[in-house]
């Protein structure tokens, strides 16, 4: 799964990769359309827990691949650069850092600093991109008809029609309700405004205690998050000792390492889940959409597992941590065995029985 990172101009999408992942990435210029890639471990409190009692050889947390996309930085006038566009299509969802922050020696490139601004000039910028792609696909489709008119031509151009009416009254496309056959026929055409997306507001230090005030200043919409960040603060936090800290960030009144938050705020907007499996050997959490079959869990963990599926052992997280041993859930009935239609729940741990 990718999530792309963008940003205008010395918003602090650089500092936000760079404390994300680990690595030290350099600053874009010129307008060149170029990627920095850097997977990042997701922070999960109940995989701590497990590794800590069964006291494994490997702990491996899930991971999240963030992808941070250079190109706002040529002229705004013009738009954004085709390439740009495209690199982004690739991606699951999208985090757009927006600048909140003064800084005299960083002047934003606009001369002043307003955030509103900002999200509406991405947004546009996402909206004609898939207005063009519905526009020639709609006109495609009409002359396709004359020739050959078929049951699923017709339904994709009424979709479309939907599409670019949603586009034109200049709202993302994530507005609409759609269903999953819906979801299915627009897939390929890897929209930026269906993508889910995160709009992580970059603040001044000084405004860390007021992060609750200042995205509630940002309206909820669908499938958008909104996340309040000092990305220098943040950046100062991940090089620190871990002794140092919890003391800075008692310090700083900051309860969470932000970038904590969005790797699961970016985790929930892909619609995913963590499964856990366990032993002596290994404590993993493993990722799976959110509604996938137990089958489909098995085969993230090996494709032998989905192809050869007999059953699966599970227990809830919560019924395991009240009786920390996999015998004690056993005698006690709430380690049990569930067949290829079991829906796999947030924090199973599970061992999949199967036969090759």
């Amino acid at each position: 799964m990718e999530v792309g990172i963008v940003g205008l101009p010395v918003s602090g999408k650089t500092t936000l990769f760079s404390t994300l992942t680990g690595q030290s990435a350099g600053a874009f210029g010129g307008g060149k359309v170029e990627v920095h890639r850097g997977i990042v471990k997701v922070p999960d409190p109940r995989l701590d827990e497990l590794t800590d009692i069964f006291n494994p050889k490997k702990k491996v947390p899930a991971t999240i691949e963030y992808i941070e996309v250079g190109g706002m930085e040529g002229d705004q006038s013009k738009g954004f650069d085709p390439q740009f566009l495209q690199v982004l299509k690739n991606t699951d969802a999208l985090c757009v850092i927006i600048r909140a922050f003064e800084n005299e020696f960083y002047p934003h490139p606009m001369e002043s600093v307003d955030p509103t601004r900002d999200i509406q000039i991405v947004e546009a910028e996402f909206l004609l991109s898939d207005l063009a792609i519905v526009e020639n696909r709609i006109e495609r489709l009409k002359k396709q008809m004359k020739k050959i008119k078929e049951d699923h031509h017709a339904k994709e151009l009424a979709l479309l029609e939907r599409c670019q009416a949603t586009l034109e009254e200049e709202l993302p496309l994530r507005e609409l309700d759609l269903g999953d056959e819906e979801r299915t026929m627009l897939r390929g055409y890897q929209f930026l405004s269906l993508k889910p997306v995160v709009f992580a507001i970059n603040i001044n230090e000084t405004d860390i205690s007021r992060e609750k005030e200042i995205a509630a200043q940002f309206p909820t919409k669908k499938n958008v998050k909104i996340l309040t960040l000092c990305a220098k603060a943040e950046e100062e936090i991940s090089q620190l000792a871990e002794e140092d800290r919890e003391m800075f960030l008692e310090e700083m009144g900051i309860v969470e390492p932000a970038f904590h938050k969005l790797i699961r705020i970016s985790y929930d907007l892909l619609g995913l889940i963590a499964f856990f499996t366990v032993g002596e050997d290994e404590c993993r959490a493993w990722t799976v959409r959110s509604g996938a079959e137990a089958p489909k869990a098995a085969g993230v963990i090996h494709s032998d597992m989905e192809r050869g599926f007999i059953r699966a052992e599970v227990v809830s997280y919560s019924d395991f941590m009240t009786h920390k041993s996999l015998a004690k859930c056993k005698d006690n009935g709430v380690f049990r065995l569930e067949g290829k239609s079991y829906v796999v729940k947030d924090g199973d741990i599970m061992s999949i029985r199967f036969n090759v």
